[in-house]
């Protein structure tokens, strides 16, 4: 059964293609058991790209993939997600050769004109480009992200918690886009945490610096507002717990 929040997304791989419907709380582990039927490369063996049209592809992989969900990746509706085998090509099954045979490829005006086609089912459905709404689509999410960080109060340098998580708690240190994460518009949170748990020092891929110095540890993170909770959070002080000796 498939919910409300699943996006429909084409599945590729060297030798397969279909669309499949992905649910934005499976993690990373999940989808790739997942995807072994479908493209026949064991989940072990699976490289994962998201490809977002003409912008930048994204690479699906995490430290901890079996608890990171998909819906930290840009994900949008008939994205492409490619399934890359990486197997030395000797450990693959092998599958009929068929790169000598000519293809035939319909011509795109013709297809155009083709009344049971994808691209057809689409311009029906008004789905994709055929959107007359999609650009307002982005705005309303683009505004989403700034309402969600005024309802919180999230502001510079005040002290807050990532995830729920009270192992992570720290400091916002910036509020605004962050032009070096591919498919990211919007508005991010960076926050330092008080313990070094982090993925950057406050800058990303030598890119912009948000805060902080070189060699500064990685105790940086940047974040949606959904993750960030503001308020009186302190230094988690380990000895605080413990009894006198």
């Amino acid at each position: 059964m498939h919910t409300a929040g699943d996006i429909p997304l084409q599945i590729t791989s060297e030798n397969s293609s279909s669309e499949r419907r992905i649910t934005p709380s499976w993690t990373i582990g999940q989808l790739k058991a997942k995807l072994e039927p479908v493209t026949g490369i064991p989940p072990l063996s699976q490289k994962l790209t998201l490809r977002l049209g003409s912008q930048q592809s994204v690479p699906i992989e995490a430290l901890d993939e079996e608890n990171t969900q998909l819906g930290v990746f840009p994900l949008a509706p008939y994205a492409e997600i490619h399934v890359t085998d990486i197997r030395p090509p000797g450990m693959r099954p092998n599958f009929t050769d068929a790169s000598q045979v000519t293809k035939y490829e319909l011509p795109p005006d013709e297809y155009e004109k083709k009344t049971d086609s994808v691209l057809a089912w689409k311009k029906a459905q008004k789905l994709g480009r055929f959107d007359p709404a999609a650009p307002s689509l982005e705005q309303a999410k683009l505004q989403a992200l700034e309402t969600e960080i005024k309802n919180k109060g999230i502001e510079v340098g005040k002290r807050c918690r990532v995830g729920g998580q009270d192992t992570k708690r720290g400091v916002v240190m910036y509020v605004g886009e962050v032009e070096e994460i591919p498919g990211g518009a919007g508005k991010w949170i960076g926050v330092k945490l008080d313990e070094p748990v982090g993925r950057n020092d406050g800058s990303l891929s030598g890119g912009k610096r948000y805060w902080g110095k070189d060699g500064d540890p990685k105790s940086g993170v940047f974040v949606r507002p959904e993750r960030v909770e503001v308020g009186d959070w302190p230094v988690i002080d380990d000895l605080e717990d413990m009894e006198e000796i």
